[in-house]
């Protein structure tokens, strides 16, 4: 396919994409970590074969499972799909060369996020021949990295900083290419801890629409850190909003961190303010003593109705502890629903 070829595709997903969120609420998928644990995976299995001689260990490196078990990557795409999701992530959330290099693997980064936006799309495209009426929808996950631009690890040198914001804005956009040469839709910046970091990603981004003259859909997705209402380098949701809100986003929202009734404020806060559509995808509530999540799929269902009955959200979905069947008492939930409405839709 060649390049034109491939950009009018994008633009038609991109207007599915459009026409799907003015319709109706979007779901999005659950945890992939609490799923991938199910498995039980050790340090062999994520060597596979093709690293059994890798010279650091690599069990924790999610990312890596695309190229050795991606069986078990598609398997827990498809469970979410079957219980209601309209947009899948790529399991890539630490697919930089920042996060990477903790094992060694930065020469790995192109491979990882693209053969994992493969497995994604093969499996969205498979659902959404079998009802076309329900086009799903691949979200290329694009996370926080290991580092922050705003804050200095050294409690001793406070203007020490570990990244610059070049070095950030290449690594990004090195993995953002690569998911879109992977078949992505959607470019999802998730768990922002840091809006520098985040606007490195995005300044990315831009460079990339610009360069291959396409539409980039962009997810936004920043983390409230706890009851301060704050992100980890001090903004509020308000500040946090403005703050990316200087390109066209497909959407804006808040992940993580918090359980869904935690969250409410802070979605009304962004939602009152934004002409973006609004995403949301809490923790299945807040972890306990052992770092797991308790609520169950019902309660986080009953929680997220808050959402839907002020009319706060586009995109819903679930983040850490969650499973398939919470996306699937989500999905169950919103049908019922109408999106809330932005100002302008394309």
């Amino acid at each position: 396919m060649d390049t034109q070829d491939k950009n009018q595709l994008q633009e038609a997903r991109n207007q599915a994409l459009y026409k799907a969120l003015s319709e109706r609420i979007l779901v999005l998928d659950g945890a992939m970590g609490t799923m991938l644990q199910r498995y039980g995976f050790q340090e062999e299995d994520y060597r596979g074969d093709r690293f059994k001689d890798w010279k650091c260990p690599v069990k924790g490196n999610n990312d890596l499972l695309s190229l050795t078990q991606p069986q078990a990557i598609e398997e827990v795409h498809r469970q979410y799909l079957e219980a209601g999701a309209d947009i899948i992530e790529t399991n890539t959330f630490s697919g930089t060369t920042i996060a990477m290099a903790d094992y060694h693997m930065e020469e790995l980064v192109y491979e990882l996020n693209y053969e994992s936006a493969k497995i994604a799309r093969k499996v969205c495209d498979k659902f959404t021949t079998q009802n076309p009426d329900k086009p799903r929808f691949v979200a290329g996950s694009i996370g926080p990295t290991n580092k922050t631009a705003s804050l200095s690890p050294d409690v001793n040198d406070p203007g020490f900083r570990a990244i610059t914001f070049d070095e950030l804005r290449i690594a990004y956009k090195q993995q953002a290419e690569a998911l879109l040469d992977g078949g992505s839709d959607i470019l999802l910046v998730e768990t922002i801890f840091d809006t520098l970091n985040a606007k490195a990603a995005l300044f990315a981004l831009d460079e990339i629409s610009e360069e291959r003259n396409i539409r980039i859909p962009i997810m936004v997705s920043g983390t409230i850190t706890d009851a301060s209402g704050r992100t980890l380098s001090g903004q509020t949701a308000e500040a946090f909003l403005i703050s990316v809100s200087h390109l066209d986003l497909l959407s804006v929202g808040f992940n993580c961190a918090l359980g869904a009734k935690q969250l409410t404020p802070y979605l009304e806060t962004i939602s009152s303010n934004s002409e973006f559509f609004i995403s949301a995808y809490p923790n299945a509530g807040l972890p306990n003593s052992f770092g797991q999540y308790d609520e169950s799929p019902e309660q986080m269902a009953s929680q997220i109705k808050e959402y839907v009955d002020k009319n706060l959200i586009n995109i819903v979905g679930g983040c850490c502890g969650t499973t398939p069947a919470h996306i699937k008492a989500i999905a169950d939930l919103v049908k019922d629903y109408k999106p809330r409405k932005i100002a302008v839709i394309e």
